[in-house]
C-alpha cells in the first residue's frame, strides 16, 4: 500500500511551495487509496515555534488536506535517531569525527586558497585507536559521519527518469552532531524507515539530498521508496519563489479573499494537467492524478491567472454560500443591516448574485456594494480622470437624466433603448454615456452591467 508523507519545517508559515508538495502527496494517498502522514521536522530548536506548526496545520485545513497519521513531531524523537546513528557506529558503517568547526575552517581555507574544492578530508577516520582514546580522555566532544561506500549510486525518478552519482562526489556526512542532534538526513531516512514510506514527493531542491539518503537506506538495510522531485515554482522573474515576489503563507491568500479550492487547483495544476484548465472538484482531481511522466519545467506563479480562476469559482458560487463568506467583510465595512438576516435577505441575495460575475476576489464584494447600500462611498479618481473628462458631457448629462424621469417602466431594456437613443441623437458613441453613468452611479470605472 502507498504511504507518503508531508514532512514542513515550522521554521516558517506554509507557503505555496510547501503547500504545493502537500497536495501532490495528499492527492496520490488518495487516488491510490494509501496514507498520508504529517510529520513536522522542528530539530532546528533555535528557528522552530509552536505558532508556526499552528500555521501550517490552519493552512492544511483550510486547504483541505487532511492526514491519516500524524502530526509527528521530530523534537520528540532524538532518542531514536541517536540509536540509529550508534547502530551505524557499530555495524562499521559510521566513524566517530573529533574535529572542531575551527579546525575545519582552517583547513577548508587553505585548500579553497590553493584553488580546490574542499569536502571533509576523512582526517577521523584514519584515526588510530590511540589517537581516538585521547580524544575521549580528553572529552574531546566528538559527530558522527556516514562512510560513503565506493561505486555509483542510481535510482530512477518517477518524474525526471534516470539519475546516478558517482559516490566520489559525496563528502562523509555529519550523522550526528556534536551537541547530540541529528541532521536532517539522519532524522528524514530513520522516520521514513519506520513509518514504511513507499514515495518521497518532493521538490526539486532535493535532488542533491536523495543519493546520501539512499545510501543511509542501503546501510540500514530497508527498503529503499521510490523518489519523484516535481519542478520549482518561480516567480515572475524566473527566480525561485520567496517572499521578495509578495507571496507569503497561505493563510494570506484567505485573508485576500481566495477561495481554498482556487488556489487548491491552482497549485495542483502548475505541473500537472487533469485536461482542461479550469476549477475541478476535489473528487475528480483525486480521480485523474496521476505521478510519474508529469512536465519538468519550472512553472511560474502567476497572480492575474489566480485570480482569474478565482473569479471563475465565485461565479460558479452560490449566492447563499458567498453571503456566509462576505458576511465580516460587510460587517468590517459598516454595510451590514440586521435586516439583511430577515426581509431583505432575498434582495441582498441578488445583490451578490449580480456583483459575482465581475468578482475576483471575495473582498471585492464589500467594496463594490458599497453603493447599493450606503450614500457614503468613494469615487475612484482614475475612473473621473477617464470617464467624466469629455466636455460633451455637460450638455448630455442632464438630458440623459430627463430621459430617465420620463421613463414609465425603470426596467433595464428601456434604460438600455433610452441611452443609446440619446447617444445616437447626440452623434455620440453609447460608451461614453455608459462609463460616465457608471462612475456617476457607482464611483468605480468596473461594474455589473450598468443598465
Amino acid at each position: 500500500m502507498v504511504r507518503v508523507r508531508f514532512a514542513p519545517s515550522p521554521t516558517g508559515f506554509l507557503h505555496v511551495g510547501a503547500a504545493r508538495t502537500a497536495i501532490y502527496n495528499w492527492l496520490y494517498a488518495r487516488n491510490q487509496q494509501g496514507t498520508f502522514i504529517l510529520r513536522i521536522e522542528d530539530t532546528d530548536v533555535e528557528r522552530s515555534s509552536g505558532e508556526m506548526v499552528q500555521g501550517i496545520i490552519d493552512g492544511m485545513k483550510w486547504l483541505g488536506l487532511d492526514w491519516d497519521e500524524g502530526p509527528i513531531y521530530q523534537s520528540q524523537r532524538l532518542d531514536h535517531y541517536r540509536d540509529r546513528a550508534k547502530q551505524l557506529l557499530q555495524m562499521g558503517k559510521a566513524y566517530c569525527c573529533y574535529c572542531t568547526p575551527e579546525e575545519i575552517q582552517e583547513r577548508k581555507t587553505k585548500t579553497e586558497a590553493a584553488g580546490d574544492y574542499w569536502w571533509y578530508d576523512r582526517r577521523c577516520f584514519k584515526l588510530t585507536e590511540d589517537k581516538k582514546n585521547q580524544f575521549e580522555a580528553e572529552g574531546r566532544a566528538k559527530a558522527i559521519r556516514f562512510i560513503i561506500p565506493e561505486g555509483i549510486t542510481r535510482y530512477k525518478d518517477m518524474i525526471r527518469g534516470k539519475i546516478e552519482v558517482e559516490n566520489r562526489t559525496i563528502e562523509d556526512f555529519v550523522l550526528l552532531r556534536s551537541d547530540g542532534h541529528p541532521t536532517y538526513h539522519l532524522s528524514v531516512v530513520a522516520d521514513d524507515i519506520d513509518l514504511g514510506i513507499t514515495h518521497v514527493i518532493r521538490g526539486a531542491d532535493h535532488i542533491s539530498n536523495t543519493p546520501k539518503q539512499i545510501l543511509l537506506y542501503l546501510a540500514l538495510e530497508a527498503s529503499v521508496p521510490r523518489f519523484a522531485h516535481q519542478s520549482l515554482i518561480l516567480g515572475p522573474d524566473k527566480k525561485k519563489l520567496s517572499k521578495r515576489h509578495g507571496v507569503t503563507s497561505v493563510l494570506q491568500f484567505q485573508e485576500d479573499g481566495f477561495l481554498s479550492l482556487a488556489l487548491l487547483n491552482y497549485l495542483a495544476q502548475m505541473s500537472w494537467s487533469p485536461g482542461e484548465e479550469k476549477i475541478y472538484p476535489v473528487e475528480e482531481m483525486i480521480e485523474k492524478f496521476y505521478l510519474d511522466k508529469r512536465s519538468g519545467g519550472n512553472p511560474v506563479f502567476d497572480m492575474t491567472k489566480l485570480e482569474w480562476l478565482n473569479g471563475q469559482l465565485i461565479s460558479q458560487t452560490t449566492a447563499e454560500t458567498l453571503l456566509l463568506l462576505v458576511r465580516d467583510d460587510f460587517k468590517r465595512a459598516g454595510l451590514w443591516r440586521n435586516e439583511f438576516d430577515s426581509e431583505k435577505k432575498e434582495w441582498l441575495l441578488l445583490l451578490i448574485d449580480l456583483l459575482k460575475e465581475r468578482s475576483r476576489k471575495i473582498t471585492d464584494f464589500a467594496v463594490r456594494a458599497a453603493p447599493f447600500l450606503s450614500d457614503d462611498y468613494p469615487f475612484e479618481k482614475e475612473a473621473i480622470e477617464k470617464h467624466l473628462q469629455d466636455e460633451k458631457l455637460i450638455d448630455l448629462l442632464p438630458k440623459f437624466a430627463a430621459d430617465l424621469d420620463a421613463i414609465d417602466s425603470f426596467k433595464a431594456e428601456e434604460i438600455e433603448r433610452i441611452l443609446r437613443d440619446r447617444a445616437e441623437s447626440e452623434g455620440v458613441k453609447a460608451g461614453l454615456l455608459i462609463h460616465a453613468s457608471r462612475v456617476l452611479v457607482l464611483g468605480t470605472k468596473v461594474s455589473p452591467g450598468i443598465f
